[in-house]
């Protein structure tokens, strides 16, 4: 999984991919080679190759997060330095139909979540989840043995909204690592939760999956939009309304970009 090189007086962790990601089918956009996949087989893909993929990390990508990539190299080389980027958002799945990809379809990291959460008590998965506040984990713990009974939670926490340092950052690898867990959900919004994950590839005994406001969904403290709304690709109408202020000058620059680069270039 790792492999510790010396460099400059510190050790320098160095990963080792033990599966062979040209078995993932992507179509590139904006420079995000995003995986051409739906649910079905990402579920099966997880649960085949769970312990090989340990130490790797998983970007669920949207339209915010593949334009960010197209305008910041170091960023889309996070997004495709991982095991894969997975198409979040309804437009990306919609541009990769277009281009060829005609089984792709729209992966979101909370239906993800609740596809792992369903099969975790039957397959003994254990959860560890890192980012949000406090609260926020109390309340996600409660509800999802409330909701999914049998559930190993292998551990939770809530960092500090300041950079760690080293000798921080290596006690919270050892408290995460000490609890032996299978999925390590990543709850730190982004694009700081793909760096975290990045930065960490090799480190952290787990798979890492980067899932934004995953907790809060599962904490129940915002809803997702209606079934329909999520099928017609308006999910994000429905968080606009929740939260304007926040998103709607995102929305604004991202989305246009991402039509007139992506749609209209064909980039």
């Amino acid at each position: 999984m790792k492999k510790g090189t010396k460099g400059k007086g510190q050790e320098k962790i160095v990963y080792k991919r033990t599966v062979d990601k040209a078995q993932i089918p992507t179509c590139n956009i904006l420079g995000v080679n995003i995986a051409a996949i739906n649910m079905e087989w990402l579920v099966e893909y997880l649960d085949k190759n769970l312990s090989d993929i340990k130490g790797d990390y998983i970007c669920v990508s949207n339209v915010h997060t593949t334009v960010t990539s197209y305008e910041d190299a170091s960023y889309c080389a996070v997004q495709n330095g991982g095991l894969m980027a997975i198409p979040d958002g309804g437009p990306l799945s919609t541009v990769g139909r277009r281009r060829g990809c005609k089984n792709m379809a729209r992966t979101t990291g909370p239906s993800l979540m609740g596809e792992i959460f369903k099969i975790s008590a039957k397959k003994g998965y254990r959860h560890y989840f890192y980012g949000s506040k406090e609260e926020t984990l109390e309340l996600l713990e409660k509800k999802l043995k409330e909701h999914y009974p049998g559930i190993e939670i292998a551990g939770m926490y809530s960092p500090p909204f300041r950079p760690l340092t080293e000798e921080e950052d290596k006690a919270v690898i050892e408290r995460i690592n000490e609890t032996k867990p299978d999925f390590v959900w990543v709850g730190l919004g982004a694009p700081k939760q793909e760096k975290w994950m990045a930065a960490h590839q090799g480190k952290i005994d787990g798979l890492m999956l980067g899932v934004g406001a995953g907790f809060d969904y599962y904490a129940e403290n915002i809803k997702r939009a209606p079934m329909w709304m999520q099928k017609h690709n308006l999910e994000w109408v429905y968080r606009l309304v929740q939260d304007p202020k926040r998103l709607f000058k995102r929305y604004w620059s991202t989305n246009t970009k991402f039509i007139w680069n992506a749609m209209i270039r064909g980039k």
